[in-house]
Formats: C-alpha cells, structure tokens, sequence
C-alpha cells in the first residue's frame, strides 16, 4: 500500500506551480510533473519564486504553458485514479472540454476497466507496484466517432501522482489491419490462409477448454478437389484461379448459415471449421452439403467444368486435442477417401488409424528387428496325400514383437517387401530354414525333409540371390535337392531378364522351385513349359468346394482335376493347400494331388514338433 501525500492536499501556491525536473521529451511531453488542477489555479495567490527543484532559469508558468500547449494528450491523475489535471490535447481527443475531465475516473476515460489484465496492471501502476503500463484501446467520443489510443500510465518522480498520456493510433492501426488482413487472406480467393485458420484453431481449442457455455467440441472437414491439376494442366493457372475462387463462394455459402470459418490452406485444399460442434452428425450434414454443392457444374470463362472431392471428417472433444493431431488425424483422413475411390467424405476411423499408426511403427522398425533377431521360423507339413507321410515342411516366419507381441506374417511382409526390409529378413529366413533342415538330415537320414522357403521377387531384384542361396548350403551344409523356394504365382509368370536367369541358375544348382497360390494370378500355362518350375501349390480357394457337407462350386473339381493333370504331364508334382478335413484330404488324393498342406495335418509348430512327425502321420501325432 502506497503511503498517503499530505502535500498533495495541502500544498500551498508555490508548490502547487512546481515545475518538473528535466526537459520535455520528443512529443513535448514533461516527464514527472506534478501540475495544480484549473480549480487550483483559480484559488490561488500570485505565485512565490520557482522551486528549488526546477533549473535554474525556468519559471513554472514555462512548465504548465508546456503542459497546455503540448500536441501530447495527458492527465495528472492521483494515487485512487481520479484526473487531477488534463491538457486541452487530451480535451480535443476526447472530445470534451478539460475542465469537465477534472475529477472524472481515469480508468473510465481511458477503457482501462474492460480487461481484467489491464485493469491489474493499472492498479499496480497507482500503488506503486509496477513502473509503467503500455496498451491499445478503443475509444468512444461522446458524438459516437471511434478511436484507437495508445496509451501510457508511469509515476511521476518524487511525487504521489501519475502521469496519463494517449496518442490517437487510429490512423496506424487502419494500415496494420489491413496490412494484417492481406498477410492471413489468401488473393486468389479472398478467404482466410493457412495463418489465420491455424490461429483461428488454436483460438478455438483454448477458447473451449475454458468456456463452460459451449459444447466443448471441435470439428473439422478437411477437403482437395480431384481433378484439379488436369484442369490447371490444360486450361492454364488463370482458369484454375478462377475456379478456385468459384469453389470458394460454394464453400462460403455452405458454412454461411452456421458461420463456420472456411479457409483455403493451399493448392486445391480447404478447410471448414466448425467450433462448439453438436457431434459427428453435424460435420457429416456439412460434408454431404458441401460434396453436393461442389457436384454442380462450374461456369468459369465461358467453359462449363465439372470438379468433385474428397474430404476427410474429424470431429472430438476440445480438451486435450492439438492442432498437429487434429491436422494429422484430418489429412489421415482424406487419404481414406481418396484411396476409397474419391468423390466421397470419410469419416474419421480410431481403429483404422490405431491400424495405420502400427504399420507405420512396424515399418521403421523392421530392419532393426532383423539385426535383433526378432524372428522365430515355424514349420507346417507337406503330407503325401497317399500315404500319409511327411515329406517336406514350410518355414513360416513370426515376429516376436516386443509391443505387439507375435506377429503373422500377413502383418508384416508387405511391409518389408515395401521398404526393401524383405531382403535382409528373407537371407535371415534362408539361413535359419537350412540350417534347421541340415540339423533334421542328421538326426533323420533316412527321412530327409524338403525344406520350403518363400522368396519375394524383391529379393531377386535388390540382391544376388543365387549367389546368397549357394553361399547358405555351403555354410549349412544342406544339399540343394532338400531346399525349395516358393515364389507367387505373379511374380513367376511375370520373369523376364534377371528373375528368369535366377530361376534357371538356382534349379541347375539342383534347387526346387515351387509355384505359390496357383490360380489366383495370370494362370497362363503356357509359362509353365520353358519356365524351371517342378511344383504347383494349389490355392486354398479350389480346395474349398472339396468339403463334405456341401459343395457351393462342383467346378472346382474339375478345374483341379485338369490343373492336376496337366502338370503330372508337364512333369511337375501339385500341393494342395488349406486342406481342413479327412474328405477334403481323400478327394484330392482321388484326382491325384501329390501332397497337401493344411491344418488338417497340422497347424505351424516349432522345430521339435517337427522332429516328433518325421517318418510317421502328422495327424496322429499331433493328437498326442
């Protein structure tokens, strides 16, 4: 608390006249002067010598003639914030006389009461707690004329008082306005940029974490038009321009009678906000509007164009959402749409994105997986459908993740065959398929189980498959006739150059090479004559009308019975996969499948379960 000032009250004529210490400053203003009020003024006698405070020289009629005539509004104000004194500057900008601002609330005057911020650091100015106050405000005229002041409260010096200036900025602030408004609105469509929209977001996610008034929820339609650069390509930019500015006008009619702000974020992309949204059923009512709106044909420089698009929905509550996840989880989004088939509005799936989050975890983490040795293999039979014997095995690799736990491979190989991860895992695979089969060999030499791998056609591209295949025998020690590798039935009918030259070098090495998922790709046979190919692996679809109970495609049958025989001319062997039951099993045997493969016989297991099967029936075995 400030201590009070006596002299304040009851000073007499020469003091009440004391000049200011120091020379005016650049506007004319006199810092630290402590000036009589008009009433004052009038009351008092003829005034005494200068005060000892003042310059030598200067009388104080000099201060208070500079007081009235500088161009600089201001007011003496005391220590509770009344007006003591005020220039006629201070009179002309607020358009009233200075005499009537005597007494009057310098806060009122000044607007100082409406934010709560300002009104503190006010008071602190007054009592002494802070050494100046700086802001910007509006003012309103008594003859409704608008301004905008800046203005400045400081103490003056070695006295109880405080010095109230304003300056009228309205001039300057018209120029940042519309400097401002150039620098956040976009010229070729006059909507808000990506600046303001990104402020006008943050605003709204503040803003609802402390309003209690609103729904406390955001949404978010986030849209680019398809077709757009063909358009831009062939018409030219300016035709682009203009049919930007027409999408614009449609955007701004949908979000009109809601008010929600549209803004363009670049390129072809806009955004429409939506505050205090009701719930995901609004944002999907302004997405369908805004897909039907856009669906009319444009009328753009005597050309009739036809543009759609694809808009990612997001809505959610306000609290604890940021504007990257809120942009991320919007961009997400109108991927969906677009690789949906476009033309479309999608809405924001959780669960799918959980799903794509953990692909893109997967794939950055794959290869140091590998160095890890983060993979285990596992390994299903080959069964003669005959007898009933194991002849071979698939390795089947897992991954033992340490957040996701064990992994299929259908969550991950696409991924590895993406980002070329397929390469030093399929070596891993190879080295670890051999050398199980090579440790097999030698406990069971009477038994030798083919051992089969898959290869993706990757690996033949981005590495010497041959030569890593050689280099892995001689190291196992496993001979060539015990190895097969698998490749889909795409990648094989599609060899050509450096595949096929592969191919014919691995199976004169003495290696098998098997056809995987036959039937599902190109099917053409006539590959299967100059290709080195010795086994046909059956889709698992064909051996789904071999059930006992039904039969929904009786061509199966056929199909297969021909594929069969076919290749028993060609002199290749045919597996049967996803075999399920005993009459699935016997029927395939019938029409002359060599092996089949499926949970039937045995699901993949460990090594050891494997051991366990070699030379007698996996289904017995497994029934153990």
């Amino acid at each position: 608390m400030h201590k009070m000032c006596t002299t304040d009250l009851y000073e007499t004529s020469a003091t009440r006249e004391r000049a200011v210490s120091g020379s005016p400053d650049g506007q004319g203003r006199a810092p630290g002067a402590t000036l009589p009020t008009i009433t004052e003024r009038n009351a008092a006698p003829s005034a005494g010598p200068a005060s000892s405070t003042a310059p030598p020289g200067a009388a104080p009629s000099d201060y208070r003639a500079a007081f009235n005539a500088a161009r600089l509004a201001m007011a003496v104000v005391n220590r509770e914030g009344i007006v003591l004194d005020a220039n006629p500057a201070l009179g002309a900008l607020l358009g009233a006389e200075p005499a009537r601002l005597i007494a009057r609330n310098a806060a009122d005057l000044a607007d100082l009461r409406e934010d709560p911020r300002t009104s503190s650091e006010y008071r602190d100015v007054l009592h002494g707690r802070r050494a100046r106050l700086c802001c910007t405000r509006r003012l309103q005229r008594p003859d409704g004329h608008a301004l905008w002041a800046e203005i400045t409260v400081e103490p003056v010096p070695d006295s109880c008082s405080v010095l109230l200036s304003m300056a009228d900025v309205s001039e300057r602030r018209d120029l940042q306005g519309r400097l401002r408004h150039l620098q956040m609105h976009d010229p070729v469509t006059r909507l808000p940029n990506r600046n303001l929209f990104f402020e006008r977001l943050t605003s709204a996610l503040e803003a609802a974490a402390y309003d209690r008034g609103g729904t406390g929820r955001i949404g978010l339609c986030y849209l680019d038009l398809d077709g757009f650069k063909a358009i831009n390509d062939t018409l030219g930019h300016r035709v682009g321009d203009r049919l930007l500015g027409a999408v614009a006008q449609r955007l701004t009619e949908c979000a009109a009678p809601d008010g929600h702000l549209v803004a363009r974020l670049g390129g072809d992309e806009f955004a429409l906000l939506v505050r205090d949204s009701t719930g995901t059923e609004q944002l999907c009512e302004l997405a369908k509007s805004v897909l039907a709106a856009l669906q009319r044909p444009f009328d753009v420089g005597g050309q009739r164009l036809s543009v759609s698009a694809s808009i990612g929905v997001v809505e959610r509550p306000a609290a604890g959402t940021h504007t990257t996840w809120l942009m991320q989880a919007a961009d997400t989004t109108l991927y969906w749409a677009k690789e949906d088939g476009k033309a479309r509005w999608t809405l924001f799936d959780p669960e799918r994105n959980a799903h794509r989050m953990t692909r893109q975890a997967l794939s950055s983490t794959l290869r140091p997986a590998v160095e890890r040795e983060e993979f285990v293999l596992d390994y299903q039979p080959l069964v003669g459908l005959v007898d009933g014997v194991v002849k071979g095995v698939e390795a089947l690799v897992r991954w033992e993740h340490p957040r996701f736990g064990r992994l299929s491979p259908n969550r991950f190989i696409s991924l590895a065959e993406e980002n070329g991860a397929i390469v030093p895992l399929g070596r891993w695979v190879l080295r670890t398929a051999c050398r199980q089969a090579r440790a097999w060999q030698l406990a069971h030499p009477l038994n030798p189980l083919i051992v089969s791998v898959n290869v993706a056609v990757r690996q033949v591209w981005d590495s010497d498959l041959v030569a890593e295949v050689g280099s892995i025998l001689a190291e196992t020690g496993l001979p060539p006739h015990l190895l097969q590798l698998e490749l889909t039935e795409s990648a094989v009918m599609g060899s050509a150059g450096r595949p096929l030259q592969a191919l014919l070098q691995l199976s004169e090495m003495g290696v098998a090479i098997a056809i995987d998922d036959f039937g599902t790709g190109y099917s053409n046979l006539a590959y299967l004559s100059r290709l080195p190919v010795s086994t046909l692996k059956l889709d698992g679809s064909f051996v789904q009308g071999f059930r006992a109970e039904e039969h929904p495609n009786p061509a199966d049958e056929t199909i297969v019975q021909a594929l069969v025989e076919l290749a028993h001319r060609l002199g290749l062997t045919v597996t049967a996969e996803c075999v399920e039951s005993a009459e699935q099993a016997e029927r395939l045997a019938r029409i002359g499948c060599d092996t089949g493969q499926g949970w039937f016989y045995s699901r993949p297991v460990p090594p050891d379960r494997i051991s366990a099967m070699i030379g007698g029936h996996p289904a017995a075995t497994s029934a153990q």
